[in-house]
């Protein structure tokens, strides 16, 4: 990719991540573990990961502080990922995140980080506003630091919009509204994330509240059960589910980030179609499952693409706000495991 067509990812709140695997977590227990894998972490940098490892441009903008942020620094400069760093005065937040191979799950510890000053959330935005001109998409990703004024993803919007650039915000609560209204190309939350934003415990029905405040594409992330994507068309809107054929056991925890820079990918290549969309996104995304940490793919994940099954219409809408059995089904022999 030309430096015309990179995408600039904003990570507010990021975090030295630290993660330990064990064999079975059992709460209560003491654990002999081997030596954790840490680096530079937060969603958005988790998503300049996976486009960096996809061969595509990208270029990492975040706030780093005191001895954690300094650990962070030399990650990222070890992952030759490109970025710009905006020095601030309180430490850098850490997240724990302990993969249970057995469960094939992970049980995350995140600290809530610190807020930034006035002065330091204006030179982040200003850096950012400095990046744009060269860029092809716009992901903001995570949450905000404590304080943060919830339209910051919204002013970065407002500023990407005379430049003609698409947008994808993935965050949650006030924040995803402001987004929102800002009119961002496409918002990402999960099902969890989108029910504290809108209160609506129907997938759709909250969707449709996003959409009604200017979002134009929504994905919803629902774990094993697939991804929905929700477009206003004219007085109505269209839908459609997307699935992987198996329920893959691994680290989810990457993801909702993994999908989010499949989007940011096919948006800087002038892609709009909601189906194609949803469909990377949903196979980037059961990549990153067999994933011990956040941030990789599997090698498999243009095949793991291919294998996504699309539908229109919301299916699993319904099964998602109930607790209904996913659609899809585990696999004995999955190919990825």
């Amino acid at each position: 990719m030309t430096p015309s067509t990179s995408i600039v990812t904003v990570t507010p709140n990021p975090a030295l991540d630290t993660t330990y695997t064990v064999p079975a977590l059992v709460p209560g227990r003491s654990h002999r573990v081997a030596p954790p894998v840490v680096k530079a972490g937060g969603k958005g940098l988790n998503v300049a990961r996976v486009i960096h490892q996809t061969g595509h441009g990208v270029h990492a903008i975040l706030p780093v502080g005191g001895d954690s942020g300094a650990l962070l620094k030399a990650d990222l400069v070890e992952s030759g990922i490109s970025h710009s760093l905006v020095d601030v005065a309180l430490p850098t937040r850490r997240s724990i995140a302990i993969h249970d191979r057995a469960a094939g799950d992970a049980t995350l510890l995140n600290e809530e980080g610190y807020g930034l000053t006035p002065d330091e959330w204006d030179l982040l935005a200003g850096r950012v506003l400095q990046w744009l001109p060269r860029s092809g998409c716009l992901a903001g990703s995570g949450s905000l630091p404590p304080d943060a004024a919830p339209d910051f993803y919204a002013r970065l919007v407002d500023a990407a919009r005379p430049l003609g650039l698409p947008t994808i915000i993935d965050t949650s609560g006030p924040a995803l509204l402001a987004a929102a209204r800002a009119g961002a190309t496409v918002l990402k939350p999960n099902h969890h994330e989108l029910l504290k934003s809108t209160g609506e415990v129907d997938p759709e029905r909250g969707a449709m509240k996003l959409l009604a405040l200017g979002a134009g594409l929504v994905l919803v992330s629902q774990g094993e059960k697939g991804m929905l994507a929700f477009e206003a068309r004219g007085s109505g809107i269209s839908s459609w589910h997307a699935g992987f054929p198996t329920v893959l056991a691994g680290n989810p925890t990457g993801a909702g980030d993994a999908a989010v820079a499949a989007v940011a990918v096919l948006l800087a290549q002038g892609v709009r179609h909601a189906p194609d969309l949803l469909r990377a996104a949903t196979g980037w995304s059961a990549a990153a499952v067999p994933m011990p940490t956040a941030g990789v793919l599997h090698g498999e994940y243009r095949a793991m693409t291919e294998a996504v099954v699309v539908r229109p219409g919301a299916a699993g809408t319904r099964s998602a706000a109930s607790g209904a059995a996913p659609h899809s089904t585990p696999a004995k022999d999955s190919p990825w495991d």
